[in-house]
């Protein structure tokens, strides 16, 4: 699967890896079509890289699904989706007072998981639909996260939505093997993103000691250059890639 001439999604495409993502394969010479909540963000991606943004909720499977139909009828043949639209939040089982965190759990579990797999299900369809390159004819790169092996205190709903993604990966695979699409996720470590951006010096300096080589955050740009060889490479199907400098999260 050559990446230069070829209609992408990226969810979550405004920000994050998903902007480093959309960038990267906008660079390769891909048609990118940004899918993301936040309207304002992804139109000025788009804009920079002579891509489309779709303003949309994840968990919304009828948006996904027309939007997808629009990606295949005005952008040309769909061949790859990378997934990166997802949140975090943290909230012990039992907290304080006996505070439950059951909506956190729901909301993260929709977003992260049921917004992943609407769009992972109505891209393999549009993909199913075209001629095969080769061997194959459609990609998709899921969002995993390290903290499926190695969740944190208060990771209880993180860690189930990106351990739900990845224990998906090989079963989304054996279904889609017949249609000639392959699916893959990558499980990132500690990344330079906006989220930890905002944290304290301090902070980010105590998460980075921790991280074996190199000892440093993860670039956006990294993980987009795994997304684009994921895609490239035909033999990488049904696995889960962990990306993370050889860090394992402790307790907290």
């Amino acid at each position: 699967m050559q990446i230069d001439n070829q209609t992408v999604i990226v969810t979550g495409g405004g920000s994050g890896l998903g902007e480093a993502t959309a960038r990267h394969f906008a660079s390769l010479g891909a048609r990118v079509a940004i899918f993301d909540l936040g309207a304002e963000q992804a139109e000025a991606v788009a804009t920079e890289i002579g891509g489309r943004a779709f303003p949309l909720d994840v968990t919304d499977a009828d948006a996904v699904g027309r939007a997808v139909e629009t990606v295949a009828s005005e952008m040309g043949g769909l061949r790859a989706a990378v997934n990166c639209a997802g949140i975090a939040g943290a909230a012990r089982v039992v907290g304080r007072e006996g505070k439950l965190a059951l909506d956190l759990f729901e909301k993260t579990i929709r977003v992260n998981l049921f917004g992943t797999y609407n769009v992972m299900s109505h891209a393999a369809r549009a993909m199913s639909e075209l001629d095969p390159l080769g061997e194959e004819r459609g990609v998709v790169v899921n969002t995993a996260s390290i903290a499926y092996e190695d969740g944190q205190l208060g990771q209880t709903a993180y860690a189930a939505s990106k351990g739900a993604i990845a224990a998906l990966c090989l079963p989304a695979a054996r279904d889609l093997a017949k249609l000639g699409i392959r699916v893959a996720a990558i499980a990132p470590g500690l990344f330079n993103t906006p989220m930890m951006q905002g944290l304290p010096p301090e902070t980010t300096e105590a998460i980075t000691s921790n991280i074996p080589f190199p000892a440093r955050l993860g670039a956006p740009e990294e993980y987009a250059r795994m997304a684009a060889h994921i895609v490239e490479n035909s033999y990488i199907n049904g696995t889960t890639i962990r990306l993370d400098g050889a860090v394992r999260l402790p307790q907290r």
